[in-house]
C-alpha cells in the first residue's frame, strides 16, 4: 500500500469509528464533510515519508501519527474558518462546515476531530505501549500552547504580531509534528528533521500569503483576500511580493538542504522540490525560475 492509501485508509477508519451507529446525523454529515475530499494531505504524507525514510519500522504506528496529524490539521481549518475568526464559506472547492451544517455543529465538528486523533493514536498504538506516550506528547505539543497551533491561532488576537514567531507556531508546528512523529515510529531521532520541519512549514505559509496577496486561492484551499479583509498578518505587507517571493524559495532550499544522512535521502529531497513547484503561485512561476 502506498503512501496516499494508507493515509485515506487510516482517515476512513478514524471517520468510521467517529461516525457509527448513535453518532447525531448532523455531527456526523459535518465530520465527513471536514475530512473527504481532503487536500493533499502534505502533513501525513510527510510524517509516513520520514518514516520510510528511517526504515518504517512500525507502519501501523505512523499511519496512525499521520492520520491524527491531518484530523488536526482539518480540525483547525474548521475552527479557522467560522465567523469568529475568518467566516470563510468555502474550503477545498465546497462549503466551509458552519456554512454548510451552521456554527454550532462546526464547532463540535472541530472538537470532535481533535479527539478522534489523539483516539486514534491511543488505538492503533496498543500493540506498541512505549510509542503511545511520546506519539501523543509530540502531537499535542504541536497543535498546542505556549507554541503549537492554538498558540498561532490566538496570535491574530493580539495587536502587536510578530510574523516569524506567528507562522512558527500557526503553520510550521505541525509540519515539526509529523516529522517528529514519522521519526519516532521509526527508532529516528525527531531533532535530525525539525530544521526540514521549520522551513518547509514556514514555506507553506509564505506561499499561502503570496496566493492570498496575488488574489487566487492557495495552497490551503482558503478562499483569496481574506487576510486583508480579516486585518490578518500576511507577509506580503511586510516584504513586498519580490522579497517574499525570494524568501519562499529560501526556505525551500533550507527544507530540502537539511534533510538528513539516510537511506531514503534522495527521493525526500526530490519530494519537497517537487512540492516547491506546487506551492508556487502560477502567476509567479516565471519570475521564480
Amino acid at each position: 500500500m502506498d503512501l496516499p492509501e494508507r493515509i485515506e485508509a487510516g482517515l476512513q477508519l478514524a471517520l468510521r469509528l467517529a461516525t457509527a451507529n448513535g453518532c447525531p446525523p448532523l455531527l456526523a454529515g459535518g465530520l465527513r464533510h471536514a475530512v473527504f475530499p481532503g487536500g493533499a494531505r502534505i502533513r501525513p504524507r510527510l510524517c509516513l515519508a520520514v518514516a520510510a525514510a528511517c526504515g518504517d519500522r512500525d507502519p501501523q504506528a505512523a499511519t496512525a501519527a499521520a492520520v491524527a496529524i491531518e484530523l488536526l490539521h482539518c480540525a483547525s481549518l474548521v475552527h479557522d474558518d467560522m465567523p469568529c475568526f475568518d467566516n470563510a464559506a468555502t474550503r477545498r472547492g465546497q462549503a466551509s462546515v458552519h456554512a454548510e451544517f451552521g456554527e454550532e455543529i462546526a464547532l463540535l465538528v472541530g472538537d470532535g476531530l481533535i479527539v478522534t486523533a489523539f483516539e486514534t493514536v491511543a488505538r492503533e498504538t496498543m500493540h506498541a505501549p512505549r510509542l503511545t506516550a511520546p506519539l501523543i506528547a509530540t502531537i499535542a505539543k504541536a497543535v498546542g500552547s505556549p507554541y503549537g497551533l492554538v498558540a498561532g491561532q490566538a496570535w491574530e488576537a493580539e495587536a502587536d504580531i510578530d510574523i516569524s514567531q506567528y507562522h512558527r507556531a500557526k503553520t510550521a508546528s505541525l509540519f515539526a509534528g509529523a516529522v517528529s512523529t514519522g521519526a519516532l515510529a521509526s527508532g529516528g531521532n525527531p531533532q535530525d528533521w525539525l530544521t526540514l520541519a521549520d522551513a518547509l512549514g514556514s514555506a507553506y505559509q509564505v506561499a499561502d500569503d503570496l496566493y492570498d496577496a496575488l488574489g487566487t486561492t492557495g495552497s490551503m484551499g482558503k478562499p483569496a483576500g481574506q487576510d486583508g479583509r480579516n486585518g490578518k498578518p500576511n507577509i506580503v505587507v511586510a516584504l513586498g511580493i519580490p522579497k517574499a517571493l525570494q524568501h519562499l524559495r529560501s526556505l525551500v532550499e533550507t527544507a530540502a538542504d537539511s534533510v538528513p544522512d539516510c537511506a531514503g535521502r534522495v527521493p525526500f529531497r526530490a519530494m519537497i522540490l517537487n512540492e516547491a513547484t506546487r506551492l508556487m503561485p502560477k502567476t509567479l512561476s516565471v519570475s521564480a525560475a
